[in-house]
């Protein structure tokens, strides 16, 4: 019978940020230059004013329930089929998660989406640099910390573990949980991240969820692809 190492590591949580950093750099740099890329397309490329009047419309009329399928397939189905088409990351996505994918990231789209209005509602639809630097500040440094990485972080520990909550409680047990398991994701997701939440935010609001997913399809990619040899090894 399997069982899951549940001993703390002995690396540091920000080392092993770090080392994710630095895997994640050159890709992670070219994601916040699209980022970046949409923004300055949409003030200041008429020529792309048609696309993004179309997405804002989708979104609008579409609310919650285009938020929830389009993040499940930009979170979900895309990015689980290509793990699937790559010989090095096929055997850690088998078919029998292909539904958590798509469940998990069509809750997150509509999580996603009610967070924005509440900032929204909280912070106004400005997109000068004080209302930015709020949002930022409360997604990254709040809403991030304390709920969005340690749920995400379970979630995807009961995935792993065969859908089975008992290694993950034992791994609970074991102590120091969020220092182990999720201080080192969110360092290399605050380095991704907070750049392109600032694009986000700069945007009017039925246009934040369309950026939100085109980075997350990418990101989907690139972080399970780099991560999927880091898994919890079972030992026998």
């Amino acid at each position: 019978m399997s069982s899951f190492r549940t001993s703390p590591s002995p690396e540091p949580p920000w080392l092993a940020g770090l080392h994710s950093i630095r895997a994640l750099l050159i890709p992670g740099l070219v994601l916040q230059a699209a980022a970046v890329a949409l923004v300055l397309a949409y003030y200041f490329l008429p020529a792309a004013g048609g696309v993004f009047a179309q997405l804002a419309h989708w979104q609008s009329a579409g609310g919650y329930a285009f938020s929830a399928a389009s993040t499940a397939l930009c979170g979900g189905l895309v990015p689980f089929l290509f793990l699937r088409s790559q010989p090095e990351t096929r055997a850690a996505h088998p078919w029998r998660h292909f539904l958590f994918f798509l469940f998990f990231w069509a809750w997150k789209g509509v999580e996603v989406d009610f967070w924005y209005r509440v900032l929204g509602w909280l912070y106004g639809d400005g997109h000068d640099v004080a209302t930015i630097a709020c949002k930022v500040a409360s997604d990254q440094f709040g809403y991030n910390p304390f709920y969005a990485a340690p749920f995400s972080g379970l979630c995807f520990a009961w995935k792993d573990a065969g859908f089975r909550w008992a290694p993950v409680a034992a791994d609970l047990r074991a102590g120091q949980w969020y220092y182990r398991r999720v201080l080192p994701v969110l360092i290399a997701v605050w380095f991704l991240w907070i750049p392109v939440v600032c694009c986000v935010y700069a945007l009017p609001q039925p246009l934040q969820m369309p950026l939100f997913n085109v980075v997350l399809c990418f990101w989907s990619m690139l972080f399970a692809h780099i991560t999927g040899r880091q898994n919890l090894k079972p030992e026998t």
